[in-house]
């Protein structure tokens, strides 16, 4: 994890063991205990999956041995994370120089969500309680010591984290003071002393994110009034006033990056825009003046929004630019790390790359290498050497060979749209047989897209025999303004015709046999399963709901705290409730309201502690469904929350999803 980045965007909707024991303790559990399918019925479920298959559920997800390798500041100390026979995931820490190894952090009944160095003595990591992301920040010396939570309040969680380099600081925003709206801190991580940095007073006009610099000074602030203006203003370094900069729509992009501290100019900085186009680009910015210096990138078909600039040792220079495109893109920039690009890219062809970590000097760097058919391998590069050593791989039982191709695809909707997306081909399907397909809609569903690269759940069903269909249907972002916003107020309709167009195009092409179509997807995901079912009944033999939203209306009343600053947006991407015309949309595209139209089996998974998409909503499509005699199997954990985190219950999820698919693509 990069220190200085969002941990929790806020403004982006997406939108057991304790389980055995739900009857004695019922009072305690969130939800409703007595709908969850018993341990007999999920284990007849597995039970389905049968045949010889080389590569199990745990081949693609047990956690690796080790992972999420870093170089400490000073070069001296790798860390990362191991596994036990537990299935703990703890932090090491190994002195490159004597070669003693250390357990620094251990992780015990909650995960370890993130970790990383502060100096070149002290680590930091992130973590939860069981999924309901109040999410705490804690440090710690290497070896286990000085353990402090940074954040010792109930009931917060962090907006974003800032190391200060070179001191014993971080800047942290949290919503300490109220919930709804975060404030930044400045926090000594050694001695945990906390200095309030500034106010965020306006609940209704609230500030929703701080511009820094480098040394800790706060430059300007984003305001969001009344939800839907988004304001940016600008600290005037003579007079010390804020003053506005920029007045823009919430649809529109105008966002300030980092200063640009390679320049003797202190006002210059980088910026994400689409205010003069469709696509975001990177421009250098004069916020002072309030005007373009110059554009640095742009890309007439994809989005771009991400630099990577050089540490103190190399004047700040920036490196690279990178975007998703087809695939992942860098744009190489300065000419250190444009040797290093051209090494790299000629040591690992067509595969990935990028780099995961580095000292301050850039002399050792940690590269991920993967692609659509591998998992992932840590390579250490030694810029001054130019030297590569293979330092770990991640998933050796997954040989590349046997591997799925991920294709990209690009098709036309019924209203003329350019849509693009993935399929994922087991070998079968590249032999011309026509093979069972799952359709796998994303998350967001606003702003996110799927992209190239090894899946493990497409891996896992492909080894079944299973393509999977990946579209980036209209609101998906990274292809402009104009395409996110085509899907405005369409969460439900034509977003789920580009599913179905996109269907009908692989089952055109001869790929998939159109009487074995399933559909599963979480958050955003597990609605469209259920609009899927309901909407086209006849495309699917079956659907998987995990963690989806069933009821808009309630959706929106179980919103956490920390959301209903973004209300009014949310009016604006699904539907206004409180106009009789779109609430009648949104009845109408709440799967709950049209169970009647549900003739295919269905299997819904939930976490507990979900604050995203409270247990209510999964709750609430079993209870109707099994109330007019449709039978549901229904997981729920009760230590997770939006998505499984913990590798027995991702195991026993993949398992029992296998098998539900095998049971009704051999009916």
């Amino acid at each position: 994890m990069n220190l200085n980045s969002k941990i929790f965007t806020t403004a982006q909707v997406v939108l057991s063991a304790i389980m055995m024991n739900a009857q004695s303790s019922t009072k305690k559990l969130p939800g409703d205990p007595t709908l969850v399918s018993s341990k007999a019925t999920l284990d007849k479920l597995i039970s389905y999956d049968k045949g010889n298959f080389k590569y199990k559920v745990e081949d693609y997800f047990a956690r690796p041995k080790a992972s999420q390798f870093k170089i400490s500041p000073d070069g001296q100390y790798l860390s990362y994370k191991e596994k036990d026979k537990d299935m703990k995931n703890h932090v090491y820490v190994k002195d490159l120089t004597t070669g003693k190894i250390t357990k620094s952090l251990v992780e015990k009944d909650d995960l370890i969500k993130s970790y990383g160095w502060l100096d070149k003595k002290r680590l930091f990591y992130t973590q939860d309680k069981g999924g309901n992301e109040n999410i705490h920040l804690y440090a710690a010396d290497i070896d286990g010591k000085n353990l402090k939570d940074l954040t010792p309040f109930e009931g917060i969680t962090l907006g974003s984290v800032r190391l200060i380099k070179d001191t014993e600081f971080v800047i942290v925003t949290m919503n300490k003071n109220n919930k709804q709206i975060f404030e930044p801190y400045k926090i000594n991580f050694n001695t945990g002393e906390m200095t309030q940095l500034y106010e965020n007073k306006d609940v209704n006009s609230p500030i929703d994110d701080y511009l820094f610099d480098k040394d800790g000074n706060l430059r300007g602030y984003i305001v969001l009034e009344n939800g839907l203006t988004t304001k940016t203003y600008y600290k005037d370094l003579q007079t010390g006033k804020f003053n506005l900069l920029k007045s823009t729509d919430w649809k529109d992009t105008f966002s300030i990056i980092r200063f640009n501290d390679n320049s003797d100019n202190k006002d210059e900085a980088y910026a994400v825009s689409n205010l003069d186009s469709d696509k975001t680009k990177i421009v250098l910015y004069d916020l002072k003046k309030n005007a373009v210096i110059k554009e640095i990138y742009s890309n007439p078909t994809f989005d771009v929004s991400s630099i990577s600039v050089a540490g103190k040792n190399r004047n700040y220079e920036l490196d690279y630019i990178s975007y998703t495109g087809i695939k992942n893109e860098t744009i190489p920039v300065s000419k250190f790390y444009r040797e290093v690009h051209d090494k790299l890219a000629s040591e690992f062809g067509d595969k990935q790359f990028y780099i995961a970590s580095s000292d301050d000097n850039d002399t050792k760097l940690l590269v991920v290498v993967d692609s659509d058919k591998l998992y992932g391998k840590y390579y250490e590069y030694d810029t001054k050497s130019k030297s590569i050593k293979l330092l770990f791989d991640l998933m050796p039982q997954l040989k590349e060979e046997d591997m799925a191709e991920m294709r990209p695809i690009e098709f036309k909707s019924r209203d003329g749209l350019t849509i693009h997306g993935y399929i994922t081909m087991p070998k079968a399907a590249l032999e011309g047989k026509k093979v069972p397909l799952i359709v796998n809609p994303h998350g967001g569903p606003q702003g996110i897209r799927d992209d190239w690269g090894f899946n493990p759940e497409t891996q896992l069903f492909a080894s079944r025999g299973y393509a999977t269909l990946q579209v980036n249907f209209r609101i998906s972002g990274g292809y402009g303004k104009e395409f996110q916003t085509s899907g405005y107020k369409q969460i439900g309709r034509k977003a789920m015709d580009d599913v179905e167009d996109g269907v009908k195009y692989v089952i055109q092409q001869g790929w998939v046999d159109k009487d074995k179509v399933a559909i599963y997807g979480g958050s955003h995901g597990g609605y469209a399963t259920l609009m899927g079912l309901i909407k086209t009944p006849d495309l699917y033999s079956c659907g998987v709901d995990y963690v989806g939203v069933s009821n808009i209306f309630t959706f929106f009343d179980s919103f956490p705290e920390y959301w209903k600053p973004y209300k009014e947006m949310v009016k604006q991407i699904w539907y206004d409730l409180d106009n009789p015309e779109e609430a009648k949309i949104a009845k109408e595209v709440s799967p709950v309201f049209q169970i009647d139209k549900i003739k295919k089996p269905l299997f819904v998974v939930q976490g507990a502690n979900d604050p995203r998409v409270n247990i209510n909503e999964s709750d609430q499509i079993v209870k109707a469904l099994r109330g007019k005699g449709f039978e549901v199997p229904y997981m729920v954990k009760y230590d997770e929350g939006h998505g499984f985190g913990k590798e027995p219950n991702r195991l026993e999820l993949y398992k029992s999803m296998l098998g539900f698919f095998a049971e009704n693509f051999n009916k």
